[in-house]
C-alpha cells in the first residue's frame, strides 16, 4: 500500500518530548500515512519563534504547540489562523482541567518538568547502575538493582533496561548463554525484581541474521540455527520456570509495552517485599 505524507510541526518551549509523544501516539492510529516531523524546541523569544514560523510557512502542515508564554502563544496561533493552518496547543486542555479541579494557577514556567530536583537525580543514578550492568558486565552488586533482566542474545534487553533506567528504575541485564552459567548471585538476591525475556524462535533468528549482516560475519552457525535457538529459548523458560520468575514474550511488544508490563511487575513484586521485610 503507497504512504501519503503531511507536514507536522512541533513548536515548544521545552525539549519538545510531550508534543513528540502525544503526536506520535496520534499519528499511529492512521494507516498508510506519515508524517514529516518538525521539531523546534526551546522557542523562549519572539526571535526563536519568527525563525519557527518562517519554516511552518515553507513547508505548511499541522502545529501543535507547548508554549507557555502566552504572547508567544497568540503570535503563532494568529500566524497560522491567517494562513489557515490547523494549531492547538496540546497542554491546554489539560491545564485548563487542572486549574477548575485545582483551583489555583499555573506557574508558567517552561521546562518545569525537567527541574533539576531528586527525582531527576534519581534516573541519573539509575542510568549508571544501568550501563555499568549492560549484558552482565557487573555481577557483584546486583542486589542494588530494582530490575534484573534475564534471556537469551536479542531479546531486547538492552533497550528495555534503558528505558527503565529513564524512569529512574536501576536495571541490570544478564544473558542467557549456551554453556555458560549465570552469576550464582542470581539464585541468592531477594530485593530485585527479576523478569526473563523471551521471544519467538523465528523473532530471535531473524534478528540474530541481521545482526551478522551488518557486521559482515559468517551467518553459518548455531547462533542462527532455528533448532539451536528455539532450544536456548525453551531452556530460558525452563531456568525462569524453576526459579519463579516471571516471562514476558517481546515478540509482538515494544519497549514501551514492555517496559510497562516489568513496571507493573516490579509494583506487585515491592508490595510483596515490604510484606515479608
Amino acid at each position: 500500500m503507497s504512504r501519503s505524507f503531511f507536514h507536522l510541526h512541533l513548536v515548544s518551549d521545552s525539549t519538545g518530548e510531550t508534543l513528540l509523544a502525544v503526536s506520535r501516539a496520534v499519528a499511529a492510529q492512521y494507516e498508510g500515512i506519515s508524517a514529516i516531523e518538525h521539531i523546534y524546541p526551546l522557542v523562549r523569544s519572539g526571535a526563536q519563534l519568527d525563525r519557527a514560523m518562517a519554516a511552518i510557512m515553507d513547508e505548511p502542515g499541522i502545529v501543535l504547540y507547548t508554549l507557555v508564554n502566552d504572547e508567544l502563544a497568540d503570535k503563532l496561533n494568529r500566524a497560522c489562523s491567517a494562513e489557515g493552518l490547523p494549531v492547538l496547543s496540546v497542554l491546554d486542555p489539560v491545564v485548563n482541567l487542572f486549574q477548575s479541579y485545582l483551583g489555583t494557577e499555573t506557574i508558567d514556567r517552561p521546562g518545569a518538568q525537567h527541574t533539576l530536583n531528586a527525582e531527576y537525580f534519581k534516573r541519573i543514578d539509575a542510568m549508571n547502575y544501568t550501563l555499568a550492568h549492560d549484558d552482565g558486565q557487573t555481577a557483584g552488586d546486583l542486589d542494588a538493582a530494582d530490575v534484573i533482566l534475564v534471556g537469551v542474545s536479542r531479546t531486547s534487553k538492552t533497550p528495555t533496561a534503558i528505558y527503565l533506567a529513564n524512569r529512574g528504575i536501576k536495571t541490570a541485564n544478564v544473558p542467557m548463554v549456551p554453556g555458560v552459567l549465570l552469576p550464582e548471585a542470581l539464585a541468592k538476591i531477594r530485593k530485585p525484581l527479576i523478569v526473563g525475556l523471551v521471544a519467538s524462535p523465528d523473532r530471535i533468528v531473524q534478528i540474530r541474521q541481521n545482526r551478522l549482516l551488518s557486521l559482515n560475519a559468517d551467518d553459518d552457525t548455531a547462533y542462527v540455527d532455528r533448532d539451536a535457538v528455539a532450544t536456548e529459548i525453551a531452556e530460558s523458560r525452563k531456568l525462569c520456570a524453576r526459579n519463579g520468575w516471571p516471562v514476558i514474550d517481546v515478540t509482538r511488544r515494544s519497549i514501551e509495552e514492555t517496559a510497562a508490563a516489568i513496571m507493573d511487575l516490579l509494583r506487585t513484586h515491592r508490595m510483596q517485599f515490604i510484606a515479608l521485610s
